[in-house]
């Protein structure tokens, strides 16, 4: 009978060790779904700051490359209004040279008729 109180007393006390084990692995299991989830939920909050982060200086990059192509506008428009300028002042310049140029052609005829009538009165004389 002693050995029966025994093996009695081994069985038990190995129901209790497998009890105390299951409980300590599963107070394992909960802290690691538990350190899990946290570690899931900073990820989750790192990212979504990443995220946030990225959207604020893309939005910073499109507002200065606004910027910088509203100046590059304003500078080709402006170049592009002095270049007119100058072409209204060149075209003013070469009508009134036009001008010059179709008058004193006018008075160059006007001159050569005259001397042309000159030289026909002096053959007369002579």
């Amino acid at each position: 009978m002693e050995r029966d109180t025994v093996v009695k007393e081994v069985v038990e006390a190995l129901k209790i060790f497998s009890r105390d084990i299951r409980t300590q692995i599963d107070e394992m299991g909960s802290q690691l779904r538990a350190e899990i989830q946290d570690t899931a939920n900073q990820l989750r909050a790192e990212i979504q700051e990443t995220a946030n982060q990225l959207r604020a200086e893309m939005q910073e990059t499109a507002n200065q490359l606004r910027a910088e192509m509203q100046q590059f506008r304003a500078e080709v428009n402006e170049r592009f209004d002095r270049l007119e300028q100058k072409f209204a002042g060149l075209r003013v310049e070469l009508t009134e040279t036009q001008e010059t140029v179709h008058f004193l052609a006018s008075k160059t005829i006007q001159h050569e008729k005259k001397l042309h009538h000159l030289a026909k009165q002096l053959e007369s004389i002579r």
